[in-house]
């Protein structure tokens, strides 16, 4: 069988199990996550999941859908989401995830930039998405059910449903946050989402997969590529069973990895970190894990995690623009525990590490990584280009080089280790936040002049998105004498409070301020852009004096 789409391999890995056995299970669902959803419990088979998107993929084909349209996904790691994009990948439609955190302004670009044709949501999340079409000034049809199926308009540009469907042919637009302020879309073909299942199921070492056997365990959104690109694929690629939980749950996991029977978990770093924080329990090594991947364990617990728990967690580098291409992962010895380790590239990577000249360092010295497929074709497994921005792509591919703005250090056996980020990128619990994006919707809050976002350090999740505010004159307080107004240079514990409150119903959450500082003026050049080097410094400096306001306790998912 061709082999071609996601949704062609799907298939035939269902015809392969279907004739061992027809009740393979393709997906899992935990009762936790079926009541949090409200569906049912239980295993989900190849059979039945393709019989569904079989029979999806028939009404969207009756509607008109085909290559060149685009559909926007706000169901989160429900079991439909992937019914949807598998039919949709059928028939040569792209899907655009739909991230449930983000709001009204975000919103609004995501539709309109995406020029998705139908978005399907959530019934509660349907009034939010057509507020922000209707803002966008666009006439986007938004379903929550396929039985409400629109007709595509036959005007309808780039529709085209007689393309032959090749591994090139666009599967996902996913947006990531950049440095320049608004996402950008990542154009990702079934090319870069059969080669991370094939990666994946090939690699070995420590991350072997097994054929027909293995249980992996996810809380990592199908919004991002991790678990989109690379769980799902790897479980269709070796005919194994996806558990998708609705998000991580620090109480009930190890409940959850052994309900499931989990023989792989996947990780952020934030994981590892709230896990370690509970009491050690003789049940700590009852589970089926053979070994956890992700990215970002904090160096001071890979040790002891893995010593307490029983199995190892291998670290890994990659990004959206990368994908599988490029991935460099500790999969083999040395790992290298507590240097905060990614491993070594392997025999299909190329790397290099640069300095500000663009000159190689020397070994153990900090520098830029840059990566690239080794071969005739440099940008296999990658993401295809941002959309609508050529001039951004040819930059992130500058001298023919991918380059990540990640600043790593490789030693003498090519272990390379990750040290910080150069790009201006706020990284908080696996969310990448652009300080620029942070920075142009806190500008349209009446009462700010100017502002700045930079990481600041956070025990738990990495990074907390700090914010220095200067404030129009008059704006300092709310004028209430409040016992909780705190001078900080020209504002309040008040009008900070307030200003996070406004920011929770213009972004998402975890984008919000976590720390705000008022100053009187911001460290900016001649024509006002904003000194980043110099920020960083005040940023230190205003932690070392307990210079900002605290106002994570305010961060929480919005209803």
């Amino acid at each position: 069988m061709t082999d071609n789409t996601v949704y062609q391999r799907f298939e035939a890995t269902t015809r392969r199990l279907a004739s061992q056995s027809a009740n393979a299970p393709f997906l899992h669902v935990l009762q936790e996550t079926a009541d949090i959803y409200g569906i049912d419990a239980g295993d989900i088979s190849y059979v039945t999941m393709l019989d569904r998107v079989q029979e999806a993929a028939s009404r969207f084909a009756a509607q008109g859908y085909g290559p060149g349209l685009r559909v926007g996904l706000l169901l989160e790691n429900r079991p439909l989401f992937l019914q949807i994009w598998l039919a949709l990948n059928s028939l040569g439609v792209s899907v655009v995830p739909i991230n449930p955190d983000l709001r009204t302004t975000e919103l609004e670009y995501l539709i309109a930039h995406s020029e998705m044709c139908l978005a399907i949501v959530l019934p509660d999340r349907a009034s939010d998405i057509r507020t922000a079409i209707d803002n966008a000034g666009l006439d986007t049809p938004v379903i929550n059910s396929i039985d409400d199926l629109p007709a595509v308009d036959k005007g309808t540009p780039g529709k085209d449903q007689h393309v032959e469907l090749t591994r090139l042919t666009e599967c996902a637009l996913l947006y990531t946050s950049g440095t320049t302020g608004k996402p950008k879309g990542c154009i990702l073909s079934n090319e870069y989402f059969l080669h991370s299942g094939d990666w994946y199921a090939q690699t070995g070492g420590h991350i072997s997969l097994q054929m027909d056997t293995e249980r992996m365990i996810t809380p990592l959104p199908l919004f991002h590529m991790n678990a989109m690109a690379v769980s799902v694929t790897a479980m269709i690629s070796v005919g194994g069973c996806l558990v998708l939980v609705d998000r991580f749950h620090p109480r009930t996991w190890w409940d959850s990895v052994r309900q499931s029977r989990a023989t792989v978990l996947h990780y952020l770093g934030v994981m590892p970190s709230m896990l370690m924080a509970a009491d050690a329990t003789e049940a700590d090594r009852q589970h089926d894990v053979r070994f956890g991947f992700g990215a970002g364990v904090d160096k001071k617990l890979h040790a002891a995690f893995e010593q307490r728990f029983g199995f190892p967690l291998i670290e890994a580098w990659a990004c959206t623009e990368t994908g599988s291409g490029a991935v460099v992962s500790a999969h083999e010895e040395p790992r290298h525990i507590g240097t905060s380790c990614f491993g070594r590239p392997c025999k299909h990577v190329e790397v290099r590490v640069i300095d500000d000249e663009r000159a190689d360092v020397a070994t153990g010295t900090p520098g830029e990584l840059l990566v690239r497929r080794a071969g005739d074709n440099p940008r296999y497994g990658f993401f295809s280009g941002y959309l609508k921005n050529a001039e951004a792509t040819d930059e992130l591919w500058r001298d023919g080089w991918l380059n990540t703005g990640d600043v790593v250090v490789q030693d003498a056996d090519g272990s390379l280790h990750f040290v910080d980020r150069r790009k201006n990128v706020i990284r908080r619990s696996g969310e990448n936040i652009a300080a620029v994006e942070v920075e142009s919707i806190l500008n349209r809050h009446p009462d700010i002049n100017m502002c700045a976002a930079a990481a600041a350090p956070d025990e738990l999740r990495g990074d907390e998105v700090a914010v220095f505010i200067v404030l129009n004159a008059g704006d300092a307080g709310d004028g209430s004498g409040s016992d909780a107004d705190v001078d900080v240079a020209t504002g309040t514990e008040a009008k900070a409070v307030e200003i996070v409150h406004w920011s929770l119903e213009q972004m998402a959450y975890y984008k919000a301020p976590g720390f705000i500082a008022f100053i009187e003026e911001l460290p900016v050049t001649a024509t006002q852009k904003i000194l980043r080097g110099e920020l960083k410094t005040l940023l230190n400096e205003t932690l070392d004096r307990g210079g900002f306001i605290d106002t994570r306790h305010l961060k929480k998912r919005q209803a």
